[in-house]
C-alpha cells in the first residue's frame, strides 16, 4: 500500500440507517498528513450538491498545530455550502480555542460527540439540538 492508499482509507463513505456518511478519519495523524487529508476533503465534498453531505470527522490523537488548525477553517468554509450537517469526535485533545475558533471562522455549529456511533445516529436524526460532550460534560 502506498501513501496515496493510506489517504485514501482515511476518507470514506460509509452507511448508517440508509443515510451515506463522509467519515473523514484524521485519528493519529501527523501534521503534515494532516494538510494532505485536508486538500483531499475539499475536493471531494466541493464535488457534491450543495447542502448535501453528511460528514463525520474523527481527530483522536491527530497532531494539530497552528498551520492545520488555520487549514482546518479555511476547509470548514470553503466545504459550508456542500455540508447539510457535520459532527466531530476524539476532540479530547484538541485545544478549546482552537474549537471555538474552528465554530467562530466557519460560522458553523460543530457538534462534539464521544462516540463514532453517537455521532451519526445524530446526522441522519430529526436535526434536533444534539447532545454534545461539551453541553453534557
Amino acid at each position: 500500500m502506498n501513501a496515496g492508499d493510506a489517504l485514501d482509507e482515511r476518507l470514506r463513505f460509509v452507511k448508517h440507517k440508509g443515510h451515506a456518511i463522509f467519515v473523514i478519519d484524521f485519528s493519529h495523524c501527523a501534521a503534515k498528513e494532516m494538510l494532505l487529508l485536508l486538500d483531499q476533503v475539499r475536493a471531494h465534498v466541493a464535488r457534491h450538491a450543495p447542502g448535501s453531505m453528511l460528514t463525520l470527522a474523527d481527530v483522536s490523537g491527530a497532531a494539530i498545530d497552528k498551520t492545520v488548525a488555520t487549514k482546518i477553517k479555511e476547509v470548514l468554509v470553503l466545504d459550508r455550502p456542500y455540508v447539510k450537517r457535520g459532527a466531530w469526535v476524539g476532540t479530547e485533545s484538541l485545544p478549546h480555542v482552537f474549537y471555538e475558533n474552528f465554530k467562530s471562522f466557519s460560522q458553523r455549529e460543530i457538534p462534539v460527540f464521544k462516540t463514532r456511533e453517537e455521532a451519526m445516529d445524530w446526522l441522519v436524526g430529526d436535526g434536533s439540538h444534539p447532545r454534545t460532550d461539551e453541553q453534557n460534560p
